[in-house]
């Protein structure tokens, strides 16, 4: 029973928190989807990406059920998930994403959750697991990728939330306010005042 349940909410986040990333590219354009926002180069197009890989190798070699798509070996990553290469389209990723989503998804409905797995890139004795640390691992990875987006997407328009109906619509002029006063409440700190 409590095993059914901890998989159904598991699973229930997880795909809330795909949504939730996917979300973060509607309306963008494509330069704004792919552009480097950070010093690294985090782009929200290539946190998806990133996101669809992570899920292909946890969800499928992991437990013997290979990605149906083709993936660089993990021992030969060169970081290219991290972001959209000149010749993939949007639509080429989102759709990796979805089908990577779908497999994923068949698997956790096929499998217990005390499933054995095998993360060869883990260290031993962690590589030998189940199909619950896995779940919590991978909405672990798929958390802070949508929280990096939100922040990214923020950053590019303004936009907020977990979900269109949760967008914070507070206005440039309130924004403004507020940023203002934590700039000076941080100056006023960083002096020694209180």
């Amino acid at each position: 029973m409590i095993d059914e349940f901890a998989k159904d909410t598991l699973h229930g986040r997880l795909r809330r928190d795909r949504e939730a990333l996917l979300w973060k590219l509607d309306g963008l354009s494509e330069y704004d989807a792919r552009r480097p926002l950070t010093a690294t180069g985090t782009n929200l197009l290539g946190l998806v990406k990133h996101v669809a890989t992570v899920e292909a190798r946890y969800f499928g070699e992991v437990f013997g059920r290979p990605s149906p798509a083709p993936l660089p070996r993990w021992q030969e990553s060169d970081g290219s998930d991290l972001w959209a290469t000149g010749d993939e389209t949007r639509d080429e990723i989102i759709g990796f994403y979805r089908r990577t989503g779908d497999h994923a998804d068949a698997t956790i409905e096929a499998l217990p959750l005390d499933a054995p797995g095998l993360v060869p890139w883990w260290p031993e004795p962690h590589a030998h697991t189940n199909l619950f640390a896995v779940m919590v691992h991978v909405l672990g990875e798929t958390v802070r990728h949508a929280g990096h987006a939100d922040i990214l997407r923020e950053t590019l328009d303004g936009r907020t939330g977990l979900r269109p109906e949760h967008e914070d619509r507070t206005d440039a002029e309130s924004r403004a306010a507020h940023h203002a006063k934590l700039e000076q409440t941080a100056r006023t700190a960083a002096a020694g005042g209180a």
